[in-house]
Order: C-alpha cells, then structure tokens, then sequence
C-alpha cells in the first residue's frame, strides 16, 4: 500500500481516537500527524505481521499514551478537559458529551472504546492493548455501562 492511500484511509479513524484520548481539537490534530510522520518513516520497516491497520492503530495509542504520561509527570493532575473550542462548534452535542465522558475513562478503557467506536474487531483490539479476546469483550461491556450511567446521571439519553 501507497503512503498516500493508507493516510486517507485512516487519518480520521486516528484522529477520532486521538480525540478520545485527549478530547483536545489542536491535541488531536497533532497527536494525528505525528502519528503518520511515524507511518511515514516507518513503512518501509512494517513487516505485515499484523494488518496495517492494527499496527497504525498502536502508533496512535502510544503516541496518546506518551502525551497522557508526559503531562502526568509535568502538571501531575487530571488531564483538564476543554470541550468549548472554535472548531468543535459544529459537533453536535451529544457526541462532544461522549468524547468528555470516554476522555474521563481509565486509559486502557479509552483505547479500546476508541477502537471499539471506530469498528476495529476485537481481535485487533485485544492486539493493540494486550488482552485476551474476551477480556476485551467483558472491557467493553462494563465501558458502555459506564458511558450509560454517565449520560443517565448528566439527564442524557
């Protein structure tokens, strides 16, 4: 596959899953590109041991992964959750809802509903983070309970 056709095959799958993770519209546009700069780089070393899709996936994760821990250690708080931005205005609000309450999850719950939401199968998924098939079906079950709760209690449907 063509760098070119694998970027527009994936770049909004990714930058979905960026959101999920830093629920930051700049983060996740950069956290996005810095994603396929690595793709970029890397192509020629991919070795089809898994499908490209998984493998840009973890890409992605880590690099939100690395980010989330950088923070950690540098302000050692919560990550601070800005849903009003310039160019989220146009997400309707119940997705912006779902991006703050999956951005609330533990970070191995927020990798895989990310995935789960962009229909990667649960192979895959149990590839990305290291679980066990049904691991990552029990995950996320009680992850969708929890968004439930969450939409419930905030007088969502």
């Amino acid at each position: 596959m063509v760098f070119e056709d694998i970027y527009k095959l994936y770049y909004h799958k990714i930058y979905r899953i960026c959101m999920g993770y830093v629920n930051d519209y700049d983060v996740a546009l950069d956290l996005t590109q810095e994603t396929f700069i690595i793709v970029w780089k890397q192509l020629p070393r991919f070795r089809n041991e898994s499908s490209i899709g998984t493998w840009i996936f973890r890409i992605a994760s880590n690099n939100c992964l690395r980010l989330i821990e950088k923070e950690k250690r540098v302000i050692k708080t919560e990550l601070t959750i800005n849903l009003i931005e310039e160019n989220q205005e146009s997400i309707e609000p119940k997705i912006q809802m779902l991006y703050k309450y999956i951005s609330e999850l533990q970070e191995t719950d927020r990798i895989i509903i990310s995935l789960e939401l962009e229909d990667v199968n649960q192979t895959e998924i149990a590839n990305i983070v290291g679980l066990s098939e049904s691991n990552v079906r029990v995950k996320i079950h009680r992850i969708k309970e929890k968004l439930k709760r969450k939409f419930k209690e905030n007088g969502q449907q």
